[in-house]
Order: C-alpha cells, then sequence, then structure tokens
C-alpha cells in the first residue's frame, strides 16, 4: 500500500496545530510524536538516575555486563579507555523514547592505522549488534556504540561509568524554541522522502538508492551542524529528532535498503531500472 508521507505530514499538522501550539512544555500531552517530546523536565530520569544525579548502580551493572558481552560478541581485545553515557537520557529532555546511549571509548589506533577502515568495520559490527539485540531498563532501550578517543564527541550530558562521574554535566535551561523552522524543516525533508517513495513505485530504483543516500546524509550533516552552534535544541536537532520520533527516519532508510536489494537482485521478472539523470530536473532532487 503506497503512503503520502507529505499529506500524512500536513494532516498531522492540521491536527496538532502546530502552529498554533501554547505550551510546547506542557507534560500532560500524550501525542508521542508531538512537538512535546522536546519537553524539559525539572530532573533527570529517576529510574537511572539516584537522588544525587549519580547512575543507579543497578544500572551501572548491567550495562557494564552489557558492554563486556558486546565486546566478546564483537571480538574485540582492545583496551577500553572508558564508557560513556549521553544523548537525551544524560539531559533534562528525556522523554520515554529516549534510548540510553553507551559510548565504548577505544584508541582505533590500537586496531589499525586505516582509521576510516577501522570505522566502518566498527560501525557494521556495531548496528548488527544493535539490529540483533533489544535490551529494555526501565523501558529503555540500551544502544551501544564505538567511538575514538580523539573523536570531539558534541553534548550537553556526558557521563563516565568507570569514573562515575559527570564529564559534561547537564543543566536546566528552558529554551526559547521557534515552531516555524523546525515545521519548514521538517516538511521539505518529508517532502524529499515522499519523493523517493514516488522512484521506488516506478522502479527506478537506482535514483530512489541514490537520492535516498543523499537525504540521509543531509539529514546527519543538518543535525550535526545544529548541535555545533546551537546545542540541543537548535532548530536542526528539534527537527531532526520530531524525524525520528515520527518515524520517518525509519522510512526512509527502508527504501533505501529496498532500493539497494532491487538494484542488486535479478530474475526472469525483474523489470531493467533506468538512471537516466536527465529524467527528472536537477531541482527535483535539490536538498
Amino acid at each position: 500500500m503506497s503512503i503520502n508521507f507529505n499529506k500524512r505530514w500536513k494532516e498531522h499538522l492540521k491536527k496538532e496545530s502546530l502552529f498554533e501550539y501554547k505550551n510546547i512544555f506542557d507534560p500532560h500531552e500524550p501525542d508521542p510524536i508531538s512537538i512535546t517530546t522536546f519537553d524539559v523536565h525539572d530532573h533527570l530520569e529517576s529510574k537511572i538516575w539516584s537522588p544525587n544525579q549519580r547512575l543507579n548502580p543497578s544500572v551501572k551493572q548491567k550495562l557494564l555486563r552489557i558492554v563486556g558481552d558486546f565486546m566478546e560478541d564483537v571480538e574485540l581485545d582492545i583496551e577500553i579507555v572508558d564508557i560513556i553515557i549521553t544523548g537525551s537520557i544524560a539531559n533534562y529532555n528525556w522523554t520515554k523514547f529516549s534510548d540510553i546511549d553507551v559510548h565504548v571509548v577505544i584508541n582505533l589506533r590500537d586496531l589499525d592505522h586505516d582509521i576510516d577502515l577501522v570505522k566502518d568495520l566498527l560501525r557494521q559490527r556495531q548496528i548488527n549488534w544493535n539490529l540483533t539485540h533489544e535490551i529494555m531498563i526501565f523501558d529503555h532501550e540500551v544502544e551501544i556504540y564505538m567511538q575514538d578517543k580523539d573523536e570531539k564527541h558534541i553534548a550537553t550530558g556526558i557521563y563516565s561509568i568507570l569514573g562515575d562521574r559527570w564529564l559534561v554535566e547537564p543543566t536546566l535551561d528552558k529554551p526559547n524554541v521557534s515552531l516555524g523552522p523546525i515545521e519548514e524543516k521538517v516538511t521539505r525533508l518529508v517532502e524529499h522522502i515522499d519523493k523517493v517513495q514516488d522512484l521506488y513505485n516506478d522502479r527506478l530504483y537506482n535514483q530512489a538508492f541514490d537520492f535516498a543516500g543523499r537525504i540521509k546524509r543531509k539529514i546527519r550533516n543538518m543535525r550535526r551542524s545544529g548541535l555545533e552552534k546551537n546545542g540541543i535544541f537548535s532548530t536542526e536537532n528539534l527537527a531532526f529528532k520530531y524525524l525520528r520520533n515520527s518515524q520517518y527516519l525509519d522510512t526512509l532508510h527502508e527504501y533505501y535498503t529496498m532500493s539497494y536489494d532491487k538494484m542488486m537482485g535479478l530474475s526472469d521478472k525483474t523489470v531493467p531500472t533506468r538512471n537516466i539523470p536527465g529524467d527528472v530536473p536537477d531541482g527535483n532532487f535539490k536538498i
């Protein structure tokens, strides 16, 4: 069944009245993908953090065990520099959808001097692990990532599990969020995802794959730029979070994967794909 994502987004805007939303920090709003998923609490997630703002000891023991099993499963015999928790679960803007983002910090050069090659290999291993496992700690899913010790990680909350202390302690600030720019960015990106679906349905798998990849890179760079300039409440990061919470990013990835599979497959019924740049004006692919 074909879904028009742009139509769905516009219907959601009409239903939620994003333009006229009165209180962005209303904690009683039930809609899981409304703009209030960017709420700011006056406390950290109490199931994860103790009243003294240290990591819950039972959570700490579980996470250490999980990291140990991860390292064994991916067959990495390397010294761990640190294990950190970051992301919204380590901040006041946590929600019930927040993952527990655990970064295993290592020296990539201990594995090989070709850092890019090592990053690609580790990225595949961590993706496979996270896809294989669905570990929930107090209703928050645990996600494991590998991070080089020299990598610049931008976050307003970073907690060292090994040191049992904050490396970057979060502060309670309720920002002034402008909804207009968020709506504009999300609408434009949803239109692009809608275009990917059209290309796929027209069996233009090469173009769908290429365009989906460009959108994924665009979103990744958009978020990084926003975090570097204005932090977690930047327009770019909030647009990213909306797309993620409303599953548009999952949909984009699904079409990216399905397009690749169609490109690579062969059968008697296979319809040859067309990859003629002139078929679609460049303006339609502008991101």
